[in-house]
């Protein structure tokens, strides 16, 4: 897969399509491109496999994937490019070890780490594991600390909060409708920025920039998921879904407020979806409807009827036949 829109590029890498020989020069090859030049040899008995997206905007870079055990150098040599970026590594299987900055630093599932690019780097991958490897620009993230290298190479716990809503915004950039216009791209890079300072900033010790409209973003993501999840309970509401998400209820209603809507109506507007979706379903077309609209949370059937029928323009009934 190849996509490129404007300044927006996401490509598709899949090593099962090419002969072995060729499968570490090419991944290199592209790697390098889009996100910073390496040596990657394969660990003894371990033959070269990764299966990744590759997404390219101004600003970042985003990879994430699997890849079979290997060792993955920035060596001196290649430093010599002129490469200044910041790398953010999330591991989110197995182990890897990262030898940067005369540390070591061990990264188990759910962690993290800063690397610079501007220095030698040792990353090995000591099984097949899922990664997620972030590209941004040094000015991009405004640490609090006298030298960005006092923050690199330091592990970010998988706990981290920050790290949490980092990883679940960057799963929303998998959706490349999120990304398809150039303001929305500049959005998602500057939402990433945020996060991903607040992730590293967290395990410093120092005190944190202000959180960011990434954060709000990234927020306002993981509480539609967990109204998407819990879609079907009558108990669902805004307190239910603030004390899950570790907020306050005041704070859910401010988010959806600054998207021009409120918590009950995109409960709504949700759940009457998924009743159009089983209506126009022929697998469901024997099911009485009432016990599709209690199954997603509507208690009262009478309210259900005048909602849909103010969606829809028809009873559930009429649209159905």
């Amino acid at each position: 897969m190849d996509q490129m829109s404007g300044e927006y590029r996401a490509l598709r890498f899949s090593s099962e399509e090419l002969r072995e020989p060729e499968r570490v020069a090419q991944w290199r090859e592209l790697y390098g491109r889009a996100m910073v030049r390496l040596d990657i040899e394969p660990l003894p008995d371990c033959p070269f496999q990764i299966d990744a997206t590759l997404r390219t905007l101004p600003g970042l870079g985003v990879v994430c994937g699997t890849g079979s055990a290997a060792r993955w150098d920035r060596t001196p040599a290649l430093i010599a490019d002129g490469n200044d970026d910041l790398g953010l590594t999330i591991n989110l299987g197995g182990t890897a070890t990262l030898h940067h900055l005369g540390r070591e630093i061990r990264l188990d599932r759910g962690d993290a780490t800063l690397i610079m690019h501007g220095e030698a780097s040792t990353f090995v991958r000591a099984s097949t594991t899922r990664f997620i490897s972030l590209r941004m620009p040094r000015a991009a993230l405004a640490l609090p600390v006298p030298n960005v290298a006092d923050a690199a190479a330091r592990l970010i716990p998988g706990s981290t909060e920050a790290l949490t809503l980092l990883m679940s915004y960057i799963s929303v950039l998998r959706d490349d409708q999120i990304l398809a216009t150039p303001e929305l791209r500049r959005f998602a890079v500057t939402h990433v920025h945020d996060l991903a300072t607040l992730a590293i900033v967290a395990t410093r010790g120092g005190s944190a920039p202000p959180q960011g409209s990434g954060v709000r973003a990234a927020r306002l993501q993981a509480i539609k998921a967990d109204i998407l999840e819990n879609l079907g309970r009558r108990g669902l509401s805004v307190t239910s879904v603030a004390s899950r998400q570790g907020v306050t209820a005041r704070y859910v209603q401010m988010l959806f407020e600054a998207e021009g809507t409120t918590f009950s109506a995109f409960v709504l507007a949700q759940r009457l979806a998924r009743v159009h979706r089983a209506l126009t379903d022929p697998r469901a077309a024997g099911r009485n409807i009432g016990v599709i609209a209690a199954e997603l949370g509507f208690g009262d059937l009478s309210y259900f009827n005048r909602a849909f029928r103010r969606r829809f323009g028809a009873s559930p009934t009429q649209y159905r036949g």
